[in-house]
């Protein structure tokens, strides 16, 4: 090979004497007069590089000495045996005396140092995200990712999936969040849509007889981002016919194993616990529930009942519930000034209006709602909790979706900041038997909780039938890590009959429904076997598996808060002649104009 004879990791003390050619990037240089020293990378490792003028000729020591770092260069020497071995990096105990350099490319000034350890910018590391890319932590991320991608195609491969592509231009359907649109130059006025998933595919492919299907699935949403959302997302996608919940959850908690072992590093020899979705809402206020720590949501609502505070009261008269966390050993630290801004933090969750708190101390209890409680009541709200002297209880009282909410996530917060979480552990949890309908305030209408398609518990058949809609469970299951969300599916439904009366329960007519999902529907005539599968967010389960703090951080080519590629500049305006091909105008600068 012309560039190179080894890569940057591969020299050990068995090649010393032998003459090589290396290629690859300035990592670092030291210049020591008639001495030079490079730390030549590449993808693979670093190898110490000498330039020494009793070995090369004076030209070529001088072209090192005026090297600077990143830029691109190939050399050639002989392996020796190094004199300060360094047994930090593999390649430590040899060293590489060149006699020849040529620059293959220089290098610019860099907007940032690659080799430094100092925090960067985010929106600098993504508008020169090829440079980000080649820092040590990313290195690792994208192999870490190869890692994962293999892991899950030799897994599935072993166990007789088919690996299927599904389009990406499809046509738009509710599925929760906002479709991309494409519009479609020879058909006017109509639009494809990105697809948020593959799952009306997916299923139609157990209609054909594949049986088991799994695909690594580019999905798309148009929806507020977050740390761990992207407009653009990977999603492994998985398909099983002749199936029951118990036959998926088993097989995949065999692959989700097989993937922790080989990006980790780490087994999870145990059977992975399950929890019903409301239990983990009434202990941990979140269907994700991070339960390497306690801190536990406890009732108080049959306490406030027909308490003295008339604002807990009034609550439980109109529906509401009174829950509470206890803050341990913080009552001393956590001044008013503190308390404030956890209230604050609480309002930002579905609007809850507020948060009483008690400090209990050795000299009883501190609270501005102390007042308004007998001293049995105030003794049966420190028993139900379970608080110490020294404790903080922090109540929230409002409409449960508020409360399990805003708890929820005062509880992971005071895992983070007071040291609750050991963030060298991982727990794996299955979340089952989630609700089949949740009701949208703003759109007053029930919706799907995961999808249409979803099929309901056997026992829950005949309150579904009389329409009994907050008491339905559906055959379903989540896979979460450490208090993320990393996988979730469920059983569908496969009678055209359910499939029918669950639309209607959505409020879909027979005519939206077949303008929706008519395709879909005509397929369930031609015999359908019992299915079901699982998506898993392969970018969020790395993220969690490497413990990131962002998504971004495990994607190759990411997109900001905004959804915008700092880097390629995307989204961009076009010109008015592709506009017009499209049979499209912009209505933005008139909209800006008025």
């Amino acid at each position: 090979m012309n560039y190179r004879t080894h890569n940057l990791g591969e020299l050990r003390s068995s090649n010393i004497g032998e003459r090589v050619t290396l290629s690859g990037w300035v990592d670092t240089k030291r210049d020591l007069g008639g001495l030079t020293f490079i730390d030549l990378r590449d993808r693979e490792g670093i190898t110490q590089i000498v330039f020494d003028i009793d070995v090369a000729e004076a030209s070529v020591v001088e072209m090192a000495q005026k090297l600077k770092n990143e830029s691109v260069i190939k050399i050639s020497g002989v392996v020796k045996e190094r004199y300060s071995k360094n047994g930090n990096m593999p390649t430590g105990d040899i060293e590489v005396f060149a006699d020849s350099l040529e620059v293959l490319n220089s290098c610019d000034v860099l907007p940032f140092q690659i080799n430094s350890e100092e925090p960067l910018n985010e929106n600098i590391r993504l508008k020169y995200r090829y440079l980000d890319l080649r820092r040590p932590q990313m290195r690792r991320n994208l192999l870490m990712r190869h890692k994962m991608i293999m892991s899950i195609r030799n897994y599935m491969d072993e166990k007789g999936f088919l690996d299927v592509d599904t389009p990406v231009l499809t046509k738009s359907t509710p599925e929760g969040a906002r479709d991309f649109l494409v519009p479609s130059r020879t058909n006017a006025g109509d639009f494809y849509a990105l697809p948020q998933s593959p799952q009306l595919f997916k299923q139609l492919l157990m209609i054909s007889g594949v049986e088991k299907y799994f695909q690594i699935a580019k999905c798309f949403r148009d929806e507020d981002l977050r740390a761990d959302r992207q407009p653009e997302f990977t999603q492994l996608d998985i398909e099983m016919s002749f199936v029951e919940q118990e036959d998926i959850m088993n097989e995949i908690e065999g692959l989700a194993k097989r993937v922790f072992k080989n990006v980790t590093g780490e087994s999870a020899d145990y059977e992975f616990p399950r929890m019903e979705y409301a239990e983990a809402m009434e202990r941990f206020g979140s269907d994700k529930p991070d339960v390497r720590f306690g801190v536990e949501l406890k009732e108080l609502t049959d306490l406030m009942k027909d308490c003295g505070f008339k604002a807990f009261a009034s609550t439980v008269e109109n529906g509401g519930m009174v829950k509470a966390v206890v803050a341990p050993g913080v009552a001393e630290e956590f001044s008013r000034k503190v308390l404030s801004e956890y209230e604050e933090y609480a309002k930002t969750y579905f609007g809850a209006k507020g948060m009483a708190w008690i400090k209990v101390t050795s000299e009883g209890v501190n609270s501005p709602i102390a007042k308004f409680f007998s001293e049995e009541e105030m003794k049966a709200i420190i028993e139900r909790t379970g608080a110490q002297v020294g404790d903080v209880i922090m109540i929230i009282a409002d409409a449960p979706k508020v409360v399990y909410g805003a708890l929820g996530a005062l509880r992971l917060k005071l895992g983070k900041e007071l040291g609750l979480i050991n963030n060298d552990e991982y727990k794996f949890l299955w979340i089952v038997d989630f609700p089949m309908f949740e009701y949208d305030e703003e759109e007053q209408r029930y919706k799907a909780q995961h999808h249409p398609f979803t099929s309901i518990k056997s026992e829950d058949m005949d309150a579904f039938m009389s329409g009994e809609m907050e008491k339905i469970r559906t055959n379903s299951y989540d896979l979460v890590l450490n208090g993320s969300e990393i996988g979730g599916g469920s059983i569908r439904i496969f009678n055209p009959t359910v499939q029918a009366k669950v639309f209607e329960k959505l409020g879909l007519s027979q005519e939206e429904a077949r303008e929706k999902f008519g395709f879909f529907i005509d397929a369930f005539k031609y015999g359908a076997p019992p299915h079901g599968g699982l998506a898993f967010g392969i970018d969020r389960w790395l993220m969690v598996m490497l413990k990131e703090n962002s998504i971004r951080d495990v994607i190759p080519f990411p997109k900001t808060n905004k959804g915008q590629c700092l880097m390629t500049e995307a989204p961009s305006k076009v010109d008015d002649k592709q506009l017009e091909e499209l049979y499209l105008a912009s209505t933005y600068e008139n909209e800006l104009k008025k």
